[in-house]
């Protein structure tokens, strides 16, 4: 009896979960909802303080941060994040409804990894998301990889270290034994003398 062939499922893409701060909660709504419609689990908050806390108590993988809010701005925020020892490398991306230049090099020398304005183009907006998580991925693909070669390294190290106690345990044996050999020489020269 013939079965038929069942395709293998395709593999599923791992959901990413974005949080996204600003102060308007119309604005929140909205990238809310355009984000879920593109496949990613989205947090909202509207202060900068409870962005904090929620990235200190969760992971995420992306932060969207509005430039200008009050109490806390996006800056502060931003800075914050990038001070944390465990934060540091979140990638963050600034949405400002500044039109200048200058607010797109004040959050990109800030250290934000990226900068949108408002109004937001989603297609811009999901681009840049894949972009930036894509590079955070070979980031951390890269950070593996080096752990197991520093592990590599202190392994060889180790082994090193070994080979070199060997070899002096060695190179002792070696002076003892022609010591002995010689002290041995001369007592059957003694002998037969």
């Amino acid at each position: 009896m013939d079965f038929p062939e069942t395709a293998s499922p395709a593999p599923r893409r791992a959901v990413r979960t974005i949080l996204a701060v600003d102060d308007s909660r119309t604005a929140l709504g909205v990238v809310g909802r355009r984000l879920s419609h593109l496949g990613y689990l989205t947090v909202l908050c509207d202060s900068g303080a409870e962005a904090m806390d929620l990235i200190a108590a969760r992971g995420f993988d992306l932060v969207l941060l509005d430039m200008v809010m009050p109490r806390m701005s996006g800056m502060q925020v931003l800075r914050a994040i990038r001070s944390g020892a465990e934060t540091m490398d979140l990638p963050v991306i600034m949405l400002t409804g500044r039109s200048d230049p200058a607010a797109a090099v004040e959050a990109l020398a800030a250290g934000a990894d990226d900068h949108v304005a408002k109004p937001v183009d989603f297609d811009i907006l999901s681009a840049r998301i894949e972009r930036t998580l894509a590079r955070m991925r070979r980031i951390a693909d890269l950070k593996k990889s080096n752990a197991a070669l520093d592990a590599r390294i202190a392994e060889r190290a180790m082994e090193l270290g070994e080979a070199r106690a060997e070899l002096a345990a060695a190179r002792v044996d070696r002076t003892r034994l022609i010591a002995s050999i010689a002290a041995l020489n001369d007592q059957v020269e003694r002998l037969g003398a």
